[in-house]
């Protein structure tokens, strides 16, 4: 019976035109989009590149100015974010916020206190990580340095939510570092369209909050991935070759 069976199956005649034009419907559509795939991964891979070449020259670069209030409209991501800048100023201790985070040290919060630099312009802070219990139960961390102070860090964009979470400002939940809604919730007015995460203090390095944990390195899978979809749009078109040439031979025996 088996034997029957796969001669019966070898000794087939060849697909009708409907069958033919569906296999061939779907292989065009697998080979399209296996190569559009392919091809996105390539800009990908360009992409990262020149965001890991980017951000590893402005962070190990020295701390230069950072942006001023008539600066501020032309600051962008791809001009500006992960550039080592430096400010000064007077910490608004009483209006910082506490952001959930999870670093490499564990769960906790980053710590967002307004800065009010000498000419009076308000740039947001990340002062660093704290853990949970760092805070006390009433989420109030103990304030840092009183009077004029200077501070280097990372020039950051903000970030208007996170995944699966979103801001709760009226009960005091923040989970995205987003600037305007904190300048909002704190009726901080006008404040600069970035934030700056905090250097680590090296005087510092037992207390909290914990600067310097800004995560500047990135994984780069793309060139793996690209691999992946070519591979994949060369087999659709191997398949759909040995189809046609085995859809031939059958064509051509029962003629």
């Amino acid at each position: 019976m088996a034997r029957l069976g796969a001669a019966d199956a070898s000794e087939r005649g060849p697909r009708g035109p409907l069958a033919l034009s569906l296999l061939a419907l779907c292989a065009l559509a697998a080979f399209a989009g296996f190569l559009a795939l392919g091809t996105w991964q390539v800009q990908r891979l360009a992409w990262k590149r020149e965001l890991i070449a980017r951000v590893e020259q402005r962070v190990h670069a020295p701390a230069v100015a950072a942006p001023t209030p008539s600066e501020w409209p032309a600051v962008t991501a791809a001009s500006h974010e992960y550039r080592h800048v430096r400010l000064a100023g007077v910490f608004l201790y009483e209006q910082q916020v506490l952001v959930a985070a999870s670093t490499a040290l564990g769960s906790g919060y980053w710590v967002m206190t307004p800065l009010r630099q000498d000419d009076g312009s308000l740039v947001l802070v990340n002062r660093g990580f704290v853990p949970a219990e760092a805070c006390g139960r009433d989420g109030r961390c103990a304030p840092g340095p009183a009077g004029e102070t200077t501070v280097t860090g990372l020039l950051r964009t903000p970030e208007t939510k996170v995944f699966l979470r979103h801001n709760d400002p009226a009960h005091a939940r923040w989970y995205a570092r987003d600037v305007q809604a904190i300048a909002r919730a704190r009726g901080l007015g006008a404040v600069a369209p970035f934030f700056v995460d905090a250097d680590a203090d090296p005087a510092q390095a037992d207390a909290w909050p914990r600067g310097g944990l800004t995560v500047t390195s990135f994984p780069n899978n793309h060139l793996s991935y690209l691999i992946t979809w070519y591979v994949l749009a060369l087999m659709v078109l191997a398949a759909a070759v040995y189809v046609g040439r085995h859809e031939y031979r059958l064509r051509r025996r029962a003629g």
